[in-house]
C-alpha cells in the first residue's frame, strides 16, 4: 500500500529520510568549513586570500606597503664614524697650523730686528693683525669643512661626535677657547688622546667633538 501520488514532484515517499545538503557541505547561511588543520575564521569575516600582504592598521585600503624614503637608511646597513685619528696625526696638523698662523708675526719680528727703530711698532701691529686673521680663517675652515690647512695636510677632520658633521664656526671658536683647559696641569690635556678611548682632548670633551681620519 503506497501513500501519495508517485507523479507528484513535491511529494515525499514514506520511509525515506528528508533531503538535505550533501554530506560535508554546510547548510545555507553557514560559513564554509575550513579544511582540516586550518583554524576556522570568525563568523562574518571574509576569508583571507593567499599571496597578498596583510593590510597594515591605519593604512588606507588598497594602498601599497610603506617603503623607506629616498636616501633613508636601510635596516641592517649604514656606516659609522670614521676611524679616530691617533695622537701623532693630530700633533702634526697642530704644528702646521701653528706655523701658518704665526708666520706673519715671525716675519714682522724679523723685520723689526733688521730695520730701523721708527717702524718697528707698525710692523709688529701688522704682524699681529695678520696672525689674528689667519687664526680666524683657520677656525672658519675647521667649523665649516672640518679641516684647517694643517688637518688637511695630514688627512684628518674635526667633526661632531653626535652626527659626524662639522662643528660650525661658533663651536670651532668655543673649542679654540676651551683649549686653555688642555694647558692646565703641565699641558696634560694635549696628551690625553694618547690613552683616552675616544682620543679626545679636554676641549674635545667640552665641545663633544672628535678628530677622525679623512676618507
Amino acid at each position: 500500500m503506497s501513500f501519495g501520488d508517485p507523479n507528484n514532484p513535491y511529494g515525499q515517499q514514506p520511509g525515506q529520510p528528508p533531503q538535505g545538503p550533501p554530506q560535508g557541505q554546510p547548510g545555507y547561511g553557514y560559513p564554509q568549513q575550513a579544511p582540516q588543520g586550518v583554524p576556522p575564521q570568525g563568523y562574518g569575516y571574509p576569508q583571507q586570500q593567499p599571496g597578498y600582504p596583510q593590510q597594515q592598521p591605519g593604512q588606507p585600503y588598497g594602498a601599497y606597503p610603506q617603503q623607506p624614503g629616498y636616501g633613508g637608511q636601510q635596516p641592517g646597513y649604514g656606516g659609522g664614524m670614521p676611524e679616530l685619528a691617533h695622537w701623532g696625526l693630530r700633533a702634526g696638523g697642530f704644528i702646521i697650523d701653528g706655523l701658518i698662523v704665526g708666520a706673519p708675526y715671525i716675519l714682522a719680528a724679523i723685520g723689526v730686528g733688521m730695520g730701523e727703530d721708527g717702524g718697528g711698532g707698525f710692523l709688529v701691529a701688522i704682524g699681529f693683525l695678520g696672525m689674528l686673521g689667519l687664526a680666524l680663517w683657520q677656525m672658519y675652515m675647521e667649523g665649516t669643512t672640518g679641516q684647517s690647512i694643517g688637518k688637511k695636510a695630514v688627512g684628518i677632520r674635526l667633526l661632531r661626535e653626535a652626527d659626524g658633521r662639522p662643528l660650525g664656526f661658533g663651536m670651532a671658536f668655543v673649542r679654540r677657547l676651551a683649549h686653555f683647559l688642555d694647558n692646565i696641569a703641565c699641558y696634560i690635556g694635549w696628551l690625553w688622546p694618547l690613552w683616552d678611548q675616544k682620543k679626545q682632548t679636554f676641549a674635545d670633551k667640552v665641545c663633544s667633538s672628535v678628530v677622525v681620519k679623512a676618507n
